[in-house]
């Protein structure tokens, strides 16, 4: 059966939700990067991540203004870690582009065969979920081995790598290359994986058998056991973190079960870098040519002449995949002539010669556990299935959202129902149904409840026909509270550093805390701070934690040291607020929370009114005349003003110092027509410029008097073209608009537009 594509919804035409949905996105995507690539951790399974990445990619084609240089769909891996001394590959690694379906596979390979002018043979293998590592041979004698990091520069793990089998440290054979670096994967086959956790569940006991021995309570002692020697959650993660530990710092069991971990590992080496003087000519010779040099090879690679024969390959890897020695996540193809790899090329952070298959996720039977309702940042009330948990596509699952009340009627789910959960293209866990068959007259109906689990306030709809419930109690709501004050650090907002989703609860949430809402944040003091203390809870249930030995609450202090003094946490968060109060005023102003203004319309309202005085005095009809705003903008920001607290917040945040206002704008309307080059003249950015980031080319152009559009129109006057450009570009062409490369933006921004030539 042909796999199910995992297609994105469409992406509208809206610039500011979909400026909304990938800074969104992005923070999503680089916090599951810095866990992946940093930690060896999982924060989300390899379908959910595929899924942001091709949203993001989505967005970013329909809206390529919205893609930078630092966009993660450049991008290769993540920076290396600090422990791991570093090292330059001599040639850049790369990452590979996916697609989902036979269908985008299809239209990849006509691609590739129109640019190379001539048919193709293709080279297909298993894709291994495991670690990329480049192993550096100078005169066939091993001197480094290297994880990828971020393409350029990765980490020295070679005192590791050498005791892998499969890596021999001088190569066989003769006429070695000086120098040449052997890319592989590592991983750990699933009978390994399997034998690694019956160690860990060893050295677990054995843990528990010596604390007992010295009269050690059995379930403080299980509770360090676990600390120290957890069950590993997939063998992709083993594997990295296996080859990335400092066996220097360990002694004892820790190091008996480090080298077990090492030991688990595997090695097939897949492709060669710095080498321009190969002598073979396709890809397959090249595994021929590895396996001859005393290398391990995947057995799992055959060449294929048609793409109809790529896709039966595919279809057959992936019905036999749980035979495969290792964990698979999808099929490498790749154009087998050597040569037409240069022709082809690569973009700034993959071949275009070569695509990666993602196979579609798995779905699983867990048990639904209970359905709980948390309240978000807007009051609104959202079910979520908690469910015991179940390994699925990659990570551990326990919660997925239900959206709302008509959705788990829709769905047909019980309490206590064993159900059908998929890891699909959505950002999150799907709960698909029940499997009634399996019901045992135990289960029970879920009931929404009538008000806020967290303050108590009634839970109603805000406006006739609104199927989501809220909790009308914004203003001293403890979860809307949280999600306010966490709201404010966020990147889309004033990016202020460590103030997310925990620090947010300590500050709101805490014995002690200092915040009601967020109208004090910006007036925190290290007083205020030190003697918060959080209790800890269980991250499936929410239930607080309880010291075995005690009886007592588990309890934090996050923001003071043992001996009482404030924590280095305390001072970066206070440097970091300190910072935020001279960020720009449409920053300030999508950290308010104000119902629809993101950062285009906070950016317009910023530029126009130049104060939040001026926009205080403004009626909504002059709000809403100012362009990116318009009525439902301009509604939502009065009726924002008009409640009283709100106006404490903003009083409370300008005496603390920040800054309500654009320094030196010449008041309401006067910067919408500013002197400057561009004066007049409307400009669209499209692709990604290396001098300039998607804030920083707006800004340019808005500075300078002329005005960013996201659309190309006959009113354009000109289009910045970008690496990636989309189908802006070709509008413009079809339009007559004059485009511009980066170096002619950059002389327009200098020298404004030339002088027309005299007439005659």
């Amino acid at each position: 059966m042909e796999p199910v594509p995992v297609e994105p919804e469409p992406v509208g035409h809206d610039l500011d939700e979909a400026r909304t949905e990938a800074r969104g996105l992005l923070e999503k995507i680089e916090r599951a990067r810095e866990t992946y690539y940093g930690q060896d951790r999982s924060v989300v399974d390899d379908a959910t991540y595929d899924a942001w990445m091709h949203r993001l990619e989505a967005i970013e084609r329909r809206h390529p203004e919205l893609q930078g240089q630092d966009s993660p769909t450049l991008n290769v891996g993540a920076a290396a870690s600090t422990e791991l001394a570093p090292i330059t590959h001599a040639e850049r690694m790369l990452s590979l582009d996916n697609v989902f379906s036979a269908e985008e596979l299809r239209a990849w390979s006509t691609k590739v065969t129109d640019a190379a002018g001539r048919s193709v043979q293709w080279l297909t293998e298993a894709k291994i979920d495991g670690l990329a590592l480049s192993l550096r041979y100078e005169q066939g004698r091993l001197v480094s081995a290297a994880t990828r990091g971020d393409g350029r520069v990765g980490e020295d793990v070679t005192s590791n790598a050498v005791r892998l089998a499969g890596v021999p440290q001088q190569l066989e054979g003769e006429g070695h290359p000086s120098l040449v670096e052997v890319r592989g994967e590592v991983f750990i086959a699933v009978e390994a994986f399997r034998r690694l956790n019956a160690l860990q569940a060893e050295m677990r006991d054995r843990v528990v058998a010596e604390a007992a021995a010295r009269g050690i309570a059995t379930e403080r002692a299980e509770t360090s056991a676990a600390r120290r020697f957890p069950a590993f959650a997939n063998p992709r993660n083993a594997a990295a973190g296996g080859l990335r530990q400092l066996l220097s710092k360990k002694d004892g069991l820790e190091l008996e079960a480090g080298l077990a971990r090492i030991e688990s590992l595997s090695l097939y080496v897949h492709g060669i870098g710095a080498w321009d003087t190969s002598p073979v000519k396709a890809q397959s010779e090249v595994y021929d040519l590895l396996a001859s040099w005393g290398l391990p090879v995947s057995p799992h690679s055959r060449v294929l002449v048609d793409v109809e024969d790529v896709v039966a390959r595919i279809r057959d890897l992936g019905t036999g995949r749980a035979d495969i020695e290792h964990e698979i996540d999808g099929v490498v193809v790749k154009v087998d002539e050597l040569a037409l790899h240069g022709e082809l090329g690569e973009t700034s952070r993959a071949p275009r010669w070569a695509i990666a298959y993602k196979y579609p996720p798995e779905e699983v039977h867990t048990r639904l556990v209970d359905i709980v309702v948390s309240v978000g940042r807007t009051g609104r009330a959202t079910p979520f299935a908690v469910m015991e948990p179940v390994h699925v596509a990659g990570s551990v699952v326990r919660q997925a959202t239900l959206h709302n009340k008509d959705v788990v009627r829709e769905k047909g789910v019980l309490i206590g129902d064993t159900v059908v959960l998929r890891k699909a293209g959505d950002v999150i866990p799907e709960v698909l149904g029940p499997v009634a068959e399996l019901r045992d007259g135990s289960e029970r109906e879920f009931v929404m409840p009538t008000e806020c689990p967290e303050c108590g306030t009634v839970l109603r709809a805000m406006k006739e026909g609104d199927i989501d419930l809220r909790c009308a109690n914004a203003r001293t709501c403890p979860a809307q509270v949280r999600g306010r004050v966490e709201h404010v650090g966020s990147r889309g907002a004033l990016d202020i550093e460590v103030l997310g989703e925990v620090t947010a609860a300590a500050l709101t949430q805490g014995d002690g805390a200092p915040l009601s809402t967020e109208a004090g944040l910006f007036a925190l003091s290290l007083d205020e701070l030190v003697p918060i203390s959080v209790m800890v809870r269980d991250a499936d249930t929410g239930e607080v934690k309880v010291d075995p030995d005690s009886g007592q609450p588990v309890v934090r202090t996050p923001f003071r040291v043992k001996s009482g003094d404030p924590s280095k946490q305390a001072h970066l968060l206070l440097g970091e607020l300190e910072k935020a109060k001279t960020k720009d005023l449409w920053r300030v102003l999508v950290s308010l929370s104000i119902r629809h203004v993101g950062p285009v319309a906070a950016r317009a309202l910023a530029q126009h009114f130049g104060s939040i005085r001026a926009i205080e005095d403004a009626g909504e009809e002059e709000l809403a005349v100012v362009d990116g705003v318009g009525p439902t903008i301009a509604r939502s920001v009065k009726e924002w003003l008009a409640v009283d607290w709100h106006e404490q917040i903003l009083r409370q945040w300008e005496r603390a110092g920040v800054r309500l206002h654009v320094p030196d704008h010449p008041g309401p309307g006067a910067a919408d027509s500013a002197d400057g080059p561009l004066s007049g003249l409307t400009l669209v950015v499209t692709g990604s410029l290396e001098g300039f980031t998607r804030d920083s080319v707006k800004e340019a152009i808005i500075t300078r008097g002329g005005k960013a559009s996201g659309s190309v129109s006959k009113k354009t006057d000109y289009v910045v073209v970008g690496e990636n450009a989309g189908s802006k570009a070709d509008k413009a062409e079809q339009l007559g608009v004059t485009i511009l490369d980066e170096a002619g933006f950059v002389q327009l921004l200098q020298d404004g537009p030339p002088s027309p030539e005299p007439e005659g």
